[in-house]
């Protein structure tokens, strides 16, 4: 039997502190100030996580309360959209972003070399981001640029006819310091 007096309810195992600060502002006040015109409830939902995750480049755990509370949702709400839609991030990417295409085109061009070349290369797998901090990796259904297939997002800035030597010069020059590709 479990001890029922030790047993978190959800709202306890989710919920984090709104008063936690960034720069002296509460989390509270930073989403109040990206909602800005934006109306409450549901509707707004999707314009304030992409204001949020394009002022921090995902979206903290403390402003998921913040959130919620502004818009009068759920949190439960809050992150069964967050986690629908991919583009949405809930952990801190790393330095440098790299997107490998994987829609047919693509793949048929060599996608999937790439992708490989970068998960040994980097050591990190779709999804996940270097030790380090300094890259992540995501694998795309479509990018919308079949005519230039392969194509590699690397810091949103789009490459297009990748060859596995062109991406191992953009990753050598990553590596040596160069932020212009």
């Amino acid at each position: 039997m479990i001890n029922s007096s030790a047993q978190k309810t959800d709202a306890e195992c989710f919920t984090v502190p709104q008063h936690t600060t960034i720069m002296g502002i509460t989390m509270d006040d930073k989403v109040k100030d990206l909602m800005g015109s934006l109306g409450r409830g549901r509707g707004s939902l999707i314009p304030l996580l992409q204001r949020v995750q394009s002022e921090f480049g995902y979206l903290p755990r403390e402003t998921v309360a913040a959130i919620s509370d502004a818009l009068v949702i759920s949190e439960s709400e809050v992150y069964g959209v967050a986690t629908f839609y991919s583009e949405f991030k809930l952990k801190k990417p790393g330095e440098h972003t790299f997107k490998v295409c994987m829609g047919t085109s693509c793949y048929v061009s060599g996608g999937g070399t790439l992708l490989s070349q970068i998960i040994r290369r980097l050591g990190v797998r779709p999804g996940e981001t270097t030790s380090d901090g300094k890259y992540s990796l995501d694998a795309v259904a479509c990018l919308g640029c079949c005519s230039q297939s392969p194509t590699v997002v690397l810091d949103d800035v789009i490459h297009g006819n990748v060859t596995p030597s062109t991406l191992e010069s953009m990753i050598s020059e990553l590596e040596n310091g160069s932020e212009a590709l």
